[in-house]
């Protein structure tokens, strides 16, 4: 079993998505358990290819093969999660106006939707004015706001002024994440938390579903 995970973790640094899907599916078939698929596979690779990147090891290219692979991956848990884990409430999710990266958004929204939530996907390039629309549409009290450029950061910050404007600030807690975005500046503009990934996005939303955050 340690040998297919480790497998698929080697798999999705290289970004294999059909080999990466298939050892998923294998690991399935042994009796593994999601979690575990997840966490010792899918997650380790993501994370060894993120030190490369940061460390300038791989490029760009590499790190957006790497992400489609665990996309594909969690899409194959998926409807083992949804066997399991017991059924949350609604979370909107969208990438900041002016900013058309969205693979971090959906790997979010993918870890999300394993842990039982339902996921109102607003796209990329959302304006602030949409995120108040969508959270009063579908009644949703977690936001999560993405960012992946430096020029498309204080958006963030015009979405909580928009529920400020709204009056509805106090009703909803704003998540934050991306590439350049940090605790200090989710501090700065009055975010109510900062995530470094896809994970702790999922395990913050979690806390917040059963009242401990």
């Amino acid at each position: 079993m340690m040998k297919l995970l480790h497998e698929i973790s080697e798999e999705l640094e290289l970004g294999h998505a059909v080999q990466v899907k298939k050892k998923v599916l294998a690991a399935i078939e042994e009796g593994t358990s999601p979690d575990q698929i997840l966490k010792e596979g899918l997650l380790r690779g993501l994370d060894h290819i993120g030190k490369q990147f940061r460390e300038s090891e791989v490029g760009i290219p590499e790190v957006l093969l790497a992400a489609r692979a665990m996309n594909t991956g969690i899409r194959v848990l998926k409807p083992f999660y949804d066997k399991t884990k017991e059924p949350r409430g609604k979370i909107c999710v969208g990438t900041v106006q002016g900013d058309i990266h969205d693979i971090g958004k959906n790997l979010v929204k993918l870890m999300m939707e394993c842990q039982g939530f339902q996921i109102i996907d607003l796209g990329n390039d959302v304006a602030p004015e949409r995120f108040v629309e969508a959270s009063q549409e579908h009644h949703c009290t977690l936001i999560c706001c993405s960012a992946l450029l430096s020029t498309t950061m204080n958006e963030l910050k015009a979405v909580i002024k928009a529920f400020e404007k709204a009056g509805l600030r106090q009703q909803v807690k704003i998540m934050i994440g991306g590439a350049p975005v940090t605790q200090q500046f989710c501090e700065k503009i009055g975010a109510d938390c900062y995530t470094e990934d896809a994970m702790e996005a999922s395990q913050y939303a979690v806390l917040y579903d059963e009242g401990e955050k």
